[in-house]
């Protein structure tokens, strides 16, 4: 069987969800070999084995932690052009699409990005897109080079495989130059999960009516053990971080249950956050467009439905 290359979204070594999910996407394609980028990866491989690869490409290069995405470019695009892989993986992300559209220039390769499936195909991968604001479901494939395509988190379940894989370190020629990091700053630690990894995702808008009122959003993801989220109306109030923005220019999510809190459902929020498998609103506005597409609608003051949600919650842990 072909390779399937995975490129390892990773901190300090530590194995981030998506790329677990994209393991298990791979061995529906071929043989997956994960791109391990940077250091720390001696935790990593057994975590890799575990679901599923085969092999493990280790880059040791502190280079990953100097420059931004360049160095993960130039690892996939060296280690591709050895092991003629069926496909490239890589998570959706912001970084994610950077790396796989320059993988595919220099590879001159076609691209997909946003997958939110991916299955074998008589002429190679065949993606599943969610398309013009997730209005249309488009499936396609590429036609030229080897197809490099990115995948939104939760588009599948982490499924183990357990395999001792094979390590093999590779020496990559790094490119010279590129955006390097001139300083870090420790992120704000919580114990809430990634907006981009979470299963569940509640986000407050223009309804929320304040950045003093966001704890009543909170306290509801906290009980469910969610991520925070936010309508671009919230943010560019100055109610919520910017990180946390979902929408077509912010973060796109696709969780297992999205309840989206004081939000009319403009078409620029509706395309992120539209592929969600379970959408509740709640919305005081019974005309609001988010409940053209929910799959259950609340009517009613959200400082009153809130609290008790939360206690409904707690109650049934």
């Amino acid at each position: 069987m072909a390779e399937i290359l995975v490129l390892v979204d990773h901190a300090d070594g530590a194995v981030r969800k998506p790329t677990l999910e994209l393991l298990t996407l791979a061995r529906r394609l071929g043989e997956p070999a994960a791109v391990f980028v940077g250091t720390g990866s001696e935790g990593a491989v057994e975590t890799l084995g575990r679901f599923g690869a085969q092999k493990v490409y280790v880059v040791d290069a502190p280079e990953a932690a100097e420059y931004l995405v360049t160095p993960s470019v130039d690892a996939l695009a060296q280690i591709a052009g050895t092991a003629n892989p069926a496909a490239i993986l890589v998570a959706s992300s912001f970084d994610g699409k950077e790396i796989a559209a320059r993988v595919a220039v220099r590879l001159e390769s076609g691209l997909i990005t946003d997958a939110v499936d991916v299955e074998a195909g008589a002429e190679g991968p065949v993606t599943e897109q969610s398309v013009f604001a997730a209005t249309y479901q488009v499936k396609a494939h590429v036609t030229k080079g080897t197809p490099i395509i990115t995948v939104k988190p939760n588009a599948a379940t982490p499924e183990e495989a357990p395999a001792t894989p094979a390590v093999e370190t590779v020496s990559v020629d790094f490119t010279a130059g590129g955006t390097k990091v001139v300083s870090r700053a420790p992120r704000e630690k919580s114990d809430r999960p990634e907006l981009t990894e979470a299963d569940i995702v509640v986000s407050g808008g223009r309804g929320v009516n304040g950045a003093e009122n966001f704890h009543v959003i909170e306290s509801v993801a906290d009980a469910l053990g969610a991520a925070v989220g936010a309508s671009r109306a919230a943010v560019d109030a100055g109610w919520y971080p910017h990180s946390h923005q979902v929408g077509q220019t912010g973060t796109q999510v696709s969780p297992q249950l999205y309840v989206a809190v004081g939000i009319s459902g403009a078409i620029q929020h509706r395309a992120g956050m539209q592929t969600s498998k379970t959408i509740v609103a709640i919305n005081k506005d019974e005309d609001a467009p988010i409940f053209d597409l929910v799959d259950y609608g609340v009517v009613g003051d959200l400082f009153k439905v809130m609290p008790q949600l939360e206690a409904e919650i707690n109650k049934r842990k």
